[in-house]
């Protein structure tokens, strides 16, 4: 059976924060203050590095919740980031519905992962309740490889108008390097399937 655990760890408020940075980069993108984007995505990127390094090293602070609101996270980040980005004229329409797609499958199939592991009787409060635990998450390999490859890219657009570069041909080369990772990462979760998905029994 599905165990309680104590959601409230320092990785979760850590990913939460994370979620809450995301529109505020949106907003400074749309308003072209590029400068001040650019700090607040370093401190995004702050967030992920602590999070996953707490939760490897300290095991009262890994938590299921952990495991999917940290990719959850970075998924936010990322649609948001490259929405905006787009809007800016500095990442290729094509390539952000492409990222967009594959997060969206993949949130809903978090979802899907969510009811279906969950014991009868299933209740919306059972549902939404964070303290109960029934899967972890385990992303595959090329999955974290398209998560840097993404966030490498983000951090290039969003510095490309403060250094004058946003036409150079490195960034296109990065623009393919995004799109066959996320091609690649999309095709590991459809290959791996139910081996990306522990579930919890007492």
């Amino acid at each position: 059976m599905p165990g309680y655990e104590n959601p409230w760890t320092i990785p979760n408020m850590l990913s939460m924060t994370r979620i809450g940075l995301a529109p505020v980069l949106g907003y400074l993108i749309i308003e072209e203050d590029f400068n001040i984007a650019l700090g607040v995505f370093a401190l995004a990127g702050l967030t992920d590095l602590l999070d996953g390094f707490i939760a490897r090293n300290w095991a009262s602070q890994k938590s299921a919740l952990g495991s999917a609101l940290d990719p959850l996270a970075d998924k936010i980040l990322i649609s948001i980031l490259y929405v905006s980005l787009t809007y800016a004229d500095l990442i290729p329409v094509p390539l952000t519905y492409m990222i967009i797609s594959r997060d969206v499958m993949l949130i809903a199939a978090v979802f899907y992962v969510r009811y279906r592991t969950l014991p009868t009787p299933r209740t919306l409060a059972k549902y939404f309740n964070p303290c109960y635990a029934t899967a972890r998450l385990k992303p595959t390999f090329i999955s974290k490889v398209n998560t840097a490859v993404q966030l490498i890219l983000v951090a290039a657009s969003l510095a490309a108008p403060v250094f004058n570069y946003a036409d150079s041909i490195y960034l296109q080369i990065l623009w393919c390097c995004t799109a066959f990772t996320t091609a690649a990462s999309a095709y590991s979760y459809y290959h791996y399937g139910r081996k990306t998905v522990q579930v919890i029994k007492d």
